[in-house]
């Protein structure tokens, strides 16, 4: 008898070990939804200590949420698992909330815990920290759909709303504004002043460009010294025209650069949907061509696209 007792006990200790060494969080409780055990990952992700913890309600040391509505999830996962009787995973995007009130996105499942003969005597958890794996997700799919220097959307994500803004023009019978939109002698910046103080422009030329607009508006960095924006829910074609007005009067006040005063014109090219296009590809390529033919006429204004604006380029 004096043996298996023995023998019994290295099995706790070895299998308290094997807990204590690995990384993810574990956390027991008994048939009532107390808790027995946490192992150390469980402690610091909880704010729990062992001793403090046991005998504790799991909802109350194990607080879940969903991430996106912030409510209790319906049911405790290890509740479930026991009512269950077998494993059930956690949802997406939960949520423990540490006792301090700290964050932290998990994941992994909840399993009952049977006795010799079968019977459920609790359960078992065990969690996994994503919030570093789940906001490098977030920042990769911010950075494929931003621009890396002035964190405006891209041109992918530009003609996304673009034909959004389409969509929803077609159904409430509104216009749609793109406007395309150049730094007039951006180069002579980057090749006299170097390229700090150009990109320090370009960002500064950004926050103008927003402040300009509503918040329904977007801004676009296309590359270079072009930017384009887009303007829904416009009723008039004389819309667009006084945003490009916006627009190039707020560009032409002097912009503070790195110590330097620096004076700016832009030429902006107008396309209105769904007069010079019906596809986000139409409108950008006719605000391009009016944007070529502003430029052409001397830069320092805008022009609404016409049918002759494409022979402008070569005049550029």
């Amino acid at each position: 008898m004096g043996t298996a007792g023995t023998s019994d006990a290295g099995e706790t200790e070895r299998a308290d070990a094997i807990l204590e060494s690995i990384a993810d969080a574990v956390l027991s409780s008994d048939n009532a939804g107390n808790v027995t055990y946490l192992n150390s990952a469980a402690e610091a992700m909880t704010g729990w200590t062992r001793g403090e913890a046991e005998g504790h309600p799991v909802g109350e040391v194990l607080q879940i949420v969903d991430g996106a509505t912030r409510e209790p999830l319906p049911r405790h996962p290890l509740w479930l698992a026991m009512e269950l009787r077998k494993p059930v995973a956690l949802p997406a995007h939960t949520v423990l909330v540490r006792r301090d009130g700290f964050e932290v996105v998990i994941e992994d499942s909840a399993a009952p815990i049977r006795d010799r003969d079968g019977h459920v005597i609790g359960a078992v958890i065990v969690l996994h920290d994503v919030s570093e794996v789940r906001a490098d997700a977030i920042r990769m799919s911010h950075l494929a759909c931003h621009d890396f220097l002035t964190d405006l959307p891209n041109s992918v994500l530009l003609r996304d709303r673009i034909n959004q803004a389409i969509a929803s023009a077609r159904r409430y019978d509104k216009g749609v504004a793109v406007l395309f939109i150049d730094l007039d002698g951006f180069k002579s910046v980057n090749d006299l002043l170097g390229h700090a103080v150009g990109d320090e422009l370009l960002r500064s030329v950004s926050l103008r460009l927003k402040g300009a607009l509503r918040a329904s508006d977007t801004v676009s960095r296309n590359g270079g010294d072009e930017f384009v924006v887009l303007l829904s829910e416009i009723g008039h074609a004389e819309d667009a025209a006084r945003g490009a007005d916006k627009i190039i009067a707020a560009l032409a006040a002097p912009h503070e650069v790195l110590g330097r005063k620096l004076h700016l014109t832009a030429s902006v090219g107008v396309a209105v949907y769904p007069i010079h296009g019906a596809s986000a590809e139409a409108l950008l390529e006719s605000a391009d061509a009016a944007m070529y033919q502003a430029k052409g006429g001397g830069g320092d204004g805008y022009r609404l696209f016409t049918q002759a604006v494409p022979d402008a380029r070569s005049a550029a």
